[in-house]
């Protein structure tokens, strides 16, 4: 039994004075060696350009505190993943706070004024409890982790490149290994002479328990536990001048990249600075110290990756390698030159913003590629088919080479008038976009959606030739001198109009009109939340309930741009059709490989089409008779899948206005 008075415990019990002196000088090298390695990180980022991020500082710090209290983005979509990273966070955390309260109490409080020391009596109880308690959880976190990257080992965790791995499995094994270690001091400790207050270490006081029984008690636990100390604490500093040279470094940066994150990350792209030497980027020297520091602050867990329809067709582009090798030629010797990004990988991209979307730590894959995206553009590097698109754009404002006189024609047919915006007031402006106007399959559901507005009475009109292409897709592509003319172009043509908001079919133009034109102060709808207020208002009265099975298809631009998810939803079970989802929907909706001008492309190599594969998915349903689509670059290209894969008779693909049409009209 122990002699002491009240709860506590001598730090440095079993060591000489020399030893102290050496773990010290130990601590203060580590310490150096922590501050020099992270300095060269910081050095690194201070050679980029500046970055805007200081907006809103208060309200990013809430959003990072929340993020990190309901660890959200590391369970969105892995739960397992998130539960053993919450106890792995928060146990690390808990014990490196015990570590500083010994430090404060043993090294400030000690020397200085001894009676204000509070590591004893009932402190000492609780707060060994607690530690404990922590340190199980950290353990059991890192045991789930360790088991699945060393056990079932899923595809996305293997990115083939050298050096990765090796320090994946360091950090993992030597936070195990001080976790184990710290336990095994603690029982050593309480083996020598048990006090009974220790019973609150409950971890230590068994396993000392399981000592004696082995004959490692007393004296022996004695000669053991200065071993046991030495190597839990050369483990520990060990740690601590690893972490800025290891993939423990994203415990900071990934903080950091929380915090400076932009919530419109993709759906509003930069400009490009009027000084600008090129445009896009080209070299290193182009990036901003923001972006720089989210290169190392990726965690190479391989969801953007496990994400990207790219990736899936077979494409040459995994987000995650690109953030990678990005990194890796950051960190390359300087005066090497190029990004080491090959133009097929930037030209892989659909921008559908999944890779951003679903990572934990806030790493901005697409504007990244935008930029690139623009440097080739620049040198003419691009696809042919693409090339002529691009200047079928330039001449007559939309992707179909039509006459600006044609983009109204789809009116002709109807039995009433589509006003036109630019000679009369009206409340609603349709937006209707380029694939609703000249796609011949399309513009029935252009019809459909007309019929539906004047149904219910709504106040719209068009733009005619007034109107062009949004630029969307155009900025996307990078070519950004382009996406300038469309924009100025159109706004001119909406500030000669008279309307109260605009409505539009076309979830591209409903991301771009939001939030990339300047000067944009009226509102922007998708035609399901005009459809969905109309129906709630009983504007529109549904006169046959539907009968169905159906699957619905979450445009890109309508979840994860707009985050707009529900209102269609609603809409069909209104209906009285019976929705039943695919595996991947809303924002984790899986790309029709459309965006980013993969519409008008020539096809890559590789297994399947984003759109292939989005129907080999709805397929997967029993009994499914349609997918519904609220997007017409999705029709057309779910159409020519339905097409392609010989279930034309099987699956039919209806937009979500065809739907409400049949119902009240």
């Amino acid at each position: 039994m122990s002699g002491a008075l009240e709860p506590g415990r001598q730090v440095f019990a079993s060591l000489s004075p020399g030893l102290v002196i050496a773990f010290y000088a130990l601590a203060v090298l580590s310490i150096g060696v922590f501050a020099y390695g992270f300095w060269r990180r910081i050095a690194r980022y201070r050679t980029g350009r500046p970055g805007d991020w200081r907006d809103r500082p208060w309200a990013r710090a809430r959003s990072v505190m929340i993020d990190l209290a309901a660890h959200s983005t590391l369970r969105k979509r892995d739960g397992y993943a998130g539960l053993a990273h919450g106890m792995m966070l928060w146990g690390f955390a808990v014990l490196f706070a015990g570590s500083l309260i010994i430090a404060i109490d043993q090294d400030l409080l000690g020397p200085v004024v001894p009676e204000w020391r509070f590591w004893r009596g009932d402190f000492y109880k609780f707060f060994s409890l607690a530690l404990d308690l922590m340190g199980l959880g950290l353990l059991a976190g890192l045991l789930m982790m360790g088991l699945r990257r060393w056990i079932t080992h899923p595809p996305r965790l293997d990115h083939g490149r050298a050096g990765y791995g090796r320090d994946d499995h360091i950090l993992l094994g030597g936070l195990i290994l001080i976790v184990l270690g710290g336990f095994l001091n603690e029982a050593l400790r309480i083996a020598i002479a048990p006090p009974p207050f220790e019973i609150w270490s409950f971890v230590g006081w068994y396993l000392a328990g399981a000592l004696e029984a082995l004959g490692l008690g007393g004296e022996a636990a004695a000669r053991l536990h200065p071993l046991a100390w030495w190597f839990h604490a050369v483990l520990a500093l060990g740690l601590i001048a690893y972490l800025p040279f290891s993939k423990a470094v994203h415990m900071l940066l990934g903080l950091a990249g929380l915090f400076l994150r932009d919530p419109l990350a993709g759906r509003r792209l930069p400009t490009i600075p009027e000084a600008a030497e090129r445009m896009g980027y080209e070299a290193l020297g182009d990036f901003s110290w923001k972006e720089l520091l989210s290169l190392d602050a990726c965690t190479r867990c391989g969801r953007c990756h496990d994400s990207c329809p790219a990736q899936a067709s077979g494409w040459p582009l995994s987000p995650r390698d690109l953030i990678l090798q990005l990194r890796e030629t950051a960190e390359a010797p300087p005066g090497e030159t190029g990004l080491g990004i090959g133009a097929a990988t930037l030209w892989s991209c659909t921008t559908c913003l999944a890779c951003v979307e679903t990572c934990p730590i806030g790493v901005e894959h697409v504007p990244l590629i935008v930029q690139m995206r623009r440097n080739l553009v620049e040198q003419g590097d691009m696809d042919r088919n693409l090339q002529a698109v691009l200047e079928r754009f330039a001449r007559f404002g939309n992707s179909f080479g039509a006459p600006e006189s044609e983009r109204g024609n789809w009116t002709e047919g109807l039995d009433f008038e589509v006003k036109d915006a630019r000679v009369q007031a009206v409340d609603y402006l349709w937006f209707v976009g380029d694939y609703a106007s000249f796609d011949p399959h399309v513009r029935r559901v252009t019809q459909s959606v007309a019929r539906i507005f004047h149904a219910a009475g709504l106040d719209f009109g068009i733009l005619h030739d007034g109107e062009r292409n949004a630029g969307n897709d155009i900025r996307r592509i990078g070519e950004e001198g382009l996406f300038e003319l469309l924009s100025e172009h159109n706004s001119a043509a909406l500030g000669g109009a008279r309307f109260k908001r605009i409505v539009t079919t076309d979830p591209h133009s409903h991301n771009t009109l939001n939030f990339e034109y300047p000067d944009a102060d009226y509102p922007v709808l998708h035609y399901s939340e005009v459809i969905r207020a109309l129906i709630a208002e009983g504007r529109l009265t549904i006169k046959r309930r539907l009968d169905g099975r159906i699957t619905y298809h979450d445009p890109c631009h309508l979840s994860r741009y707009g985050g707009l998810t529900e209102g269609p939803r609603e809409i069909l079970a209104g209906l009285g059709l019976t929705l039943v989802e695919m595996k991947r929907n809303r924002a984790n909706s899986f790309c029709c490989g459309g965006g980013g001008g993969r519409i008008w492309m020539s096809g890559s190599d590789g297994a399947q089409r984003p759109a292939d594969q989005r129907i080999e998915e709805a397929l997967e349903i029993d009994r499914i008779e349609q997918i519904v689509v609220a997007c017409p670059k999705c029709h057309t290209l779910c159409r020519e899948a339905v097409t392609a894969s010989a279930n034309e008779a099987r699956l039919a693909v209806k937009d979500l206005a065809e739907f409400v049409a049949d119902a009240v009209l």
